[in-house]
């Protein structure tokens, strides 16, 4: 071989090796940077599932009823703090009143707005107390507003102090809760305020909380 042919060869070979680092420190940085941005897409997405809906954590069920006695503390986990500004609520504080919510009836199956429920007994004991029916999504346009809940001092009430609350689509006699929608999923939040049982949540009994029994849905 040459010198001149030697010295291509040699030259030919460093431009190889300089190709062969920078592509392997290419791929490296590429992988970097998908690691990135899957690690961002991953945790955004698990955020937004997890302030979606209710508060993920601390929980106590009762019935058909999630009670949530630490929403309102100042020391709720961070989950909880960011569900409260997703919503832009200002819930109760732990000296103020307790939160309870249900998503589905006694049997566990999920309530539904083109269902009619049925919710009898009592509430525990409280000072006042709300009752307010949701569903996920915008209400329904077509559907004129009537009314989204019922207080402890509008409530019909039977001889013993109970009382049976109708949920559904459609108008009953009584105390009558309209569906917001004509069908989706509903959730119900019952906020006691003034009340002794806060912080004692975990002691309550079934029967102290209103049984939700479906009645029937449209076909």
């Amino acid at each position: 071989m040459t010198a001149p042919a030697a010295a291509a060869a040699r030259a030919g070979g460093r431009i190889a090796r300089i190709a062969g680092h920078l592509w392997r420190r290419s791929a490296w940085v590429g992988l970097a940077l998908y690691a990135l941005a899957l690690g961002a897409v991953l945790g955004l997405a698990s955020a937004d599932w997890a302030t979606r809906g209710g508060y993920p954590f601390g929980g106590v069920t009762v019935g058909a009823w999630t009670i949530w006695p630490r929403a309102g503390a100042t020391s709720a986990d961070p989950y909880t703090r960011a569900v409260n500004a997703r919503r832009g609520e200002i819930p109760l504080a732990v000296g103020e009143g307790l939160l309870m919510t249900a998503a589905t009836d006694d049997a566990g199956r999920g309530l539904d707005a083109a269902c009619t429920y049925s919710l009898t007994g009592a509430t525990p004991p409280a000072r006042a107390w709300t009752l307010t029916v949701s569903g996920r999504g915008d209400p329904d346009p077509a559907r004129p507003p009537v009314r989204e809940g019922f207080t402890a001092t509008e409530i019909l009430r039977e001889r013993d102090g109970r009382f049976a609350i109708t949920l559904g689509p459609e108008a009953e006699p009584g105390n009558w809760l309209p569906s917001p929608r004509e069908t989706g999923p509903l959730r119900l939040a019952l906020r006691l305020y003034d009340t002794p049982v806060a912080a004692s949540a975990g002691s309550l009994d079934r029967d102290a909380v209103p049984a939700i029994t479906r009645v029937r849905c449209r076909t």
